[in-house]
């Protein structure tokens, strides 16, 4: 039970969403198979366990968790990356990518992108979040270590003095459309009194106890969503297969079931939901055989370098999402130019951009072109449908008469398509085969460990455990978690 704008709100069992970074099928099955995952395990024998959700792309953060909250691809919520190139303000667009990137960026740019222009300037006002439609009917919820946050309540946020000289803020203040319930490392916390080592987000165990400070003092909205970050960085050293980070959340996940008289009470009093955002692929050891450097390949022609103003003069800006790449045309570049000089490197699976009405795809490894576009004669597995020409063979289709069947890429084209129609200009996605990763000027890299961010299904299948409800999305894709969650808090209200 919750107090809001001075009438009082509630629903019998709140959801309860928590998002473990990284947090992918295989390592999870493993955990809870020897036992290493016992709450994890509960929960997932209590309800049921979908292994297959198809996440957003690109596979970052930021645009999965636009995608998770806000029902729509990239096309529509227009958070394209990590890391983009605005044509409009002629600018990057770096939420944080590695420190040495950021820095050359700009700290106080990438700063601002990431606590203000995202939620408040890039963030489509077409589409509303979770948090914002809830509020319309009354209803209340929670954002914890989340940095798509978008809500309905006006609140003031406030940076610490040693950062306050890394911002735009005057002093250190700045407001924003937040949550009834919002946590974010320093500049929002819950608990009167509690720090975390992180300055812009928590730590596992700081953000459990920001949860369980909710469930001890009975204030549960009626939807919390609340990220552990950790496993991330240490899957990108040690590689996809590491589940010391499942076994340290799972303790945490622990504590909150022990909180209730049984376990078994606490399913019957919440609806639980636990979810990956992005899975992994392990990456080579030697730098020149897996680590493909954009800059290398187009190096005839003038591109923008990241600690200055754009110049009349430059050609190409790259964006590096991991294993992922937005190639931006500037100047009068011929694009199939750019894509034969691509295509000399076999080690980049796809190469796609837009070309009238349709998208086009061609690769580095395979023969022939491929063209695609919305609404057509053949259906995908999402009831979708596409007019589709050319060799299918290039995105890994099937067919079964018109039926389109997805493998290598989950939902290839409505993604593609997501990625491509996610803010103006015209550029190029490319897509790296697995166990190689792009760079470009500074980018962060991880030989002999992990990496994310292309169309691969090793990076785009993450699992979801329900328990507390008989109910599941329409479909396995996160897009699909939005309308999920407000069905069954819109049946509570009902009954």
């Amino acid at each position: 039970m919750v107090e809001i704008d001075n009438h009082v709100v509630s629903i019998p069992k709140p959801v309860i969403l928590l998002n473990i970074d990284s947090l992918m099928p295989q390592p999870l099955e493993i955990a809870m198979q020897t036992g290493r995952a016992p709450a994890l395990k509960f929960l997932m024998e209590q309800g049921r366990y979908i292994a297959n959700m198809v996440t957003s792309f690109p596979t970052m953060s930021v645009t999965i968790d636009s995608s998770l909250l806000t029902g729509t691809y990239a096309d529509k919520h227009h958070i394209p990356g990590l890391n983009w190139f605005d044509t409009e303000q002629n600018q990057f667009v770096n939420y944080g990518t590695g420190f040495r990137e950021t820095f050359r960026m700009g700290m106080k740019k990438s700063i601002h992108h990431m606590l203000y222009n995202l939620n408040n300037v890039h963030l489509s006002e077409k589409v509303s979040t979770i948090y914002e439609e809830l509020a319309r009917i009354g209803l209340s919820s929670a954002s914890i270590n989340s940095f798509v946050y978008r809500g309905n309540k006006l609140q003031q946020l406030k940076i610490p003095k040693f950062l306050r000289t890394f911002t735009y803020f005057e002093d250190g203040k700045w407001t924003m459309k937040v949550p009834s319930i919002f946590s974010l490392g320093l500049f929002s916390k819950l608990r009167p009194v509690g720090f975390t080592a992180q300055l812009a987000a928590g730590n596992y165990k700081y953000m459990a106890r920001e949860l369980r400070y909710l469930i001890h003092k009975q204030k549960l909205p009626a939807f919390t969503f609340c990220i552990f970050q950790d496993m991330d960085a240490r899957i990108h050293f040690k590689g996809p297969m590491d589940i010391k980070g499942i076994i340290k959340i799972d303790r945490q996940i622990q504590k909150m079931l022990n909180m209730f008289d049984s376990w078994e009470e606490a399913v019957n009093s919440n609806i639980w939901m636990i979810i990956g955002d992005n899975g992994h692929s392990a990456t080579g050891t030697k730098y020149r055989d897996y680590i493909i450097d954009l800059r290398k390949l187009l190096n005839n022609y003038r591109i923008v370098r990241i600690q200055r103003a754009v110049h009349k003069k430059d050609e190409l800006a790259i964006c590096v999402n991991q294993r992922m790449a937005y190639v931006y045309m500037l100047d009068h570049v011929n694009i199939g130019t750019i894509v034969e000089k691509l295509k000399h490197d076999k080690r980049i699976d796809i190469i796609a951009w837009k070309e009238n009405d349709c998208i086009r795809v061609e690769s580095a490894m395979k023969e022939g072109t491929l063209y695609f576009r919305p609404n057509g004669k053949y259906v995908d597995e999402f009831n979708q449908s596409w007019w589709i020409v050319g060799n299918h063979e290039l995105l890994d289709l099937k067919w079964i008469e018109n039926h389109i069947v997805y493998n290598d890429f989950p939902d290839a084209l409505a993604r593609l398509h997501g990625a491509l129609y996610s803010h103006p200009g015209q550029f190029l996605v490319v897509n790296a085969k697995p166990g190689c990763e792009f760079k470009a000027q500074s980018t962060p890299f991880h030989l002999s460990g992990a990496a994310h961010g292309s169309l691969h299904k090793q990076e785009s299948i993450v699992p979801l455990i329900i328990a507390g409800t008989n109910e599941q999305p329409i479909t396995p894709r996160i897009i699909d978690l939005k309308e999920f969650i407000f069905r069954v808090i819109q049946e509570q209200l009902n009954e």
